[in-house]
């Protein structure tokens, strides 16, 4: 039976894709139907796609399949006739073409089975996927967008809103998309006549969110075909008004493209205006956040002097001090709960007193 997993390092691996010549494309796509054996489709899926080299990350599960993969060049149609002839409902399916993409967004294909290509938290057997929202396309979620009965949804964490948003799209503060959907509920529970747009970055969330609000009794329901994505893709094809300021979060290596030149958002560490996300370059802590070029450099990719300090110690005094540490916790910071914004908000305010004084 061929091997269905990786048996090289990810290190090797990633030095081989980043020395490769051809290039690649990155795409994503979704797409709710009903898998009845997904550990059989995930087995025949990842051994078409390793055989045209196709790396990412794949999600399968009884409800569908989301996935984020690079394909090289060449190989583009045959990657989209293996994907269209591997189930009915995949055939012709929305692929979603990365904007601000090198190609060099993923080295090792990842097919995990789950129990839902998103956790969304909903137990309830009455619901029903196939009863969603109706699409918008680009020209038509601008058009929506300007009427006044209209609320625009943002169904993504805090740290993509952040960065970048839909002019007068509104957040729903909680860390999981899970929280999100029934916050959603009571937030909007006083507007159920009007005009509900929801979007998310490539539309699996915002599609799934839909139908959530149109289960909970509301009755005009609209989601971002293919998301931020597929919108800034067709808006600027069009020659339309872009009505998504500032950088769309990404969940590869790239961590954003952009989308336009708007700065929505500030340095995690000073207060300057930066939508760059890295990670804390110290191992006990990979923290997720947004740092300018300066802070960058005076605290060498770390989130701040202590990391910065603990980085350069030798590697057993490392591991000692992450000994019964939870790390890892805080790559992904959802909240606007950050624990850089307390240092950040002494900061700004430090520099108003320096200002007055």
């Amino acid at each position: 039976m061929p091997v269905l997993h990786n048996r090289v390092n990810n290190e090797e691996l990633k030095q081989r894709m980043l020395t490769e010549t051809e290039p690649r494309t990155t795409v994503s796509f979704y797409q709710y139907f009903h898998i009845a054996d997904p550990a059989t489709f995930r087995d025949e899926l990842y051994i078409k796609f390793n055989a045209i080299n196709v790396f990412g990350r794949i999600y399968v599960a009884n409800e569908g399949i989301n996935a984020q993969i690079s394909v090289p060049a060449s190989n583009f149609e045959a990657f989209k006739e293996t994907l269209y002839n591997s189930a009915p409902e995949l055939n012709g399916i929305r692929l979603n073409i990365a904007l601000d993409d090198d190609g060099k967004s993923f080295w090792v294909l990842k097919i995990k089975v789950r129990p839902k290509i998103v956790a969304d938290g909903i137990d309830d057997p009455t619901f029903d996927m196939a009863n969603k929202g109706r699409y918008v396309t680009a020209a038509e979620y601008n058009k929506l967008s300007e009427e006044p009965d209209t609320i625009i949804v943002d169904m993504r964490n805090h740290y993509e809103y952040e960065v970048g948003h839909f002019e007068n799209a509104i957040e729903i503060p909680s860390d999981t998309f899970r929280d999100q959907l029934p916050m959603a509920v009571d937030m909007l529970k006083d507007n159920k006549d009007k005009n509900i747009i929801m979007y998310c970055t490539g539309g699996i969330r915002c599609e799934k969110a839909s139908a959530y609000m149109l289960h909970n009794g509301f009755k005009n329901v609209f989601h971002v075909e293919g998301g931020i994505i597929e919108y800034a893709r067709k808006a600027k094809e069009q020659n339309l008004e872009l009505k998504f300021k500032g950088k769309n979060f990404v969940f590869d290596d790239r961590l954003g493209e952009r989308i336009t030149e708007d700065i929505l958002s500030e340095c995690h560490i000073c207060g300057k205006p930066c939508d760059t996300h890295t990670n804390c370059k110290n191992d006990g802590c990979h923290l997720l956040f947004i740092q300018c070029d300066d802070c960058a450099a005076k605290y060498e990719g770390c989130c701040s002097a202590d990391c910065q300090e603990e980085m350069h110690l030798p590697a057993d005094e490392q591991r000692a001090r992450r000994a019964g540490r939870e790390n890892g916790t805080m790559v992904f910071n959802k909240s606007k709960d950050h624990p850089l914004r307390k240092h950040r908000d002494e900061w700004k305010e430090s520099r108003n007193r320096d200002s007055r004084d």
